[in-house]
């Protein structure tokens, strides 16, 4: 008989997203993941494969979905730093408040837990941390274009600095940070950057 699937598979991966992303990968038992997603552990195995392969599906899917539209956004933002900075305020808005507060981004989370080691995971991680970068450096080149970066400043170097930002505020949201604390030490690092006499 052929194996007919009674559950849809994007519903589940997207409960098995948010669990990973709240508790970590290696928090999670496949048990917690059957109780998540209401499928049972072997419909999981047969769809997605073992436990690692579902979280490499949820990670990528987290780029993807989450991550990847926001850069999107920065890189094509023509206003330069306060495009960088109004996607610092989004972040810290997610973060800090609404559904998913506290939980940190899930690939900052990865950052930091074992699963860095996977090469596969590394790979997410590298491919993520050089869109984010890339998105920074456009919207600083813009900066540049508009005279809005201090003599001297190198948007390449500039962008390392901001991308390293956001995955502080990322941990250090989930940590509990003050939302106002954070958007202090943003406008902080941009003031570093910023030209006082740019219009």
């Amino acid at each position: 008989m052929p194996d007919i699937k009674h559950f849809d598979p994007d519903s589940a991966l997207d409960a098995a997203l948010r669990l990973f992303w709240r508790q970590g990968v290696s928090s999670t038992g496949i048990q917690d993941v059957v109780s998540a997603t209401g499928v049972n552990r072997s419909s999981l195995y047969a769809t997605f494969g073992n436990k690692q392969d579902l979280y490499l599906a949820a990670l990528r899917r987290y780029l993807k979905e989450r991550s990847q539209p926001l850069f999107d956004r920065l890189a094509e933002d023509g206003r330069g730093l306060p495009a960088i900075a109004a996607f610092f305020a989004e972040l810290i808005d997610a973060r800090c408040s609404g559904e998913y507060a506290r939980w940190g981004c899930m690939v900052s989370n990865a950052h930091a837990g074992p699963e860095n080691g996977d090469p596969e995971v590394r790979a997410i991680l590298d491919q993520h941390h050089q869109r984010l970068r890339d998105a920074m450096y456009a919207a600083l080149v813009r900066a540049g274009g508009h005279g809005q970066l201090a003599r001297g400043v190198d948007p390449g170097a500039a962008a390392d600095l901001l991308a390293l930002l956001a995955y502080g505020v990322n941990l250090r949201s989930r940590a509990g940070a003050d939302a106002r604390v954070l958007h202090g030490t943003v406008t902080a690092a941009l003031d570093s950057i910023g030209s006082h006499t740019a219009v």
